[in-house]
């Protein structure tokens, strides 16, 4: 376990890219902390390290957002990278209707889960915990290795 201290939203994405560069396999993300923590602006950063170009769109609104991973570091041919925002759902069955459930199960790829605790019976054993803790503009982040 790891604790990080940023001190603004460049700082967090460049903590991002940084731990993005270092994931060479498929991974579940499970992410951690309240509102305006720093989830999403960290998530930008490690897209950018894992070699995402595009820019990143919170999902919260549609809950699932895929890109591609077209990068030399990453060992699988055209991984796919899922950023997905529980915040908006309710149950089991929300996570089951957008698939989420197979896609964890999948193995192949890297998944960023914002609102992790929200996962239950699906959030698998092995995976990284990441949780964000803020106070003014300073952001305590604790990187777990499940």
């Amino acid at each position: 376990m790891k604790t990080y201290i940023t001190k603004s939203a460049e700082e967090t994405i460049k903590l991002g890219q940084d731990i993005g560069k270092t994931i060479k396999n498929s991974t579940l993300i499970a992410l951690y902390g309240d509102l305006g923590s720093g989830k999403t602006t960290f998530v930008q950063g490690l897209a950018k390290g894992l070699g995402i170009n595009k820019r990143l769109i919170s999902p919260t609104f549609i809950i699932l957002r895929t890109y591609e991973i077209e990068n030399g570091q990453w060992t699988m041919d055209n991984g796919q990278f899922y950023h997905v925002d529980l915040y908006r759902t309710r149950s089991a069955d929300d996570i089951r209707g957008i698939g989420l459930d197979e896609i964890i199960k999948n193995n192949q790829d890297i998944v960023v889960v914002e609102w992790a605790e929200k996962l239950g019976e699906f959030l698998p054993d092995k995976r990284m915990d990441i949780n964000f803790k803020q106070q003014d503009n300073i952001r305590e982040i604790t990187v777990k290795h499940m």
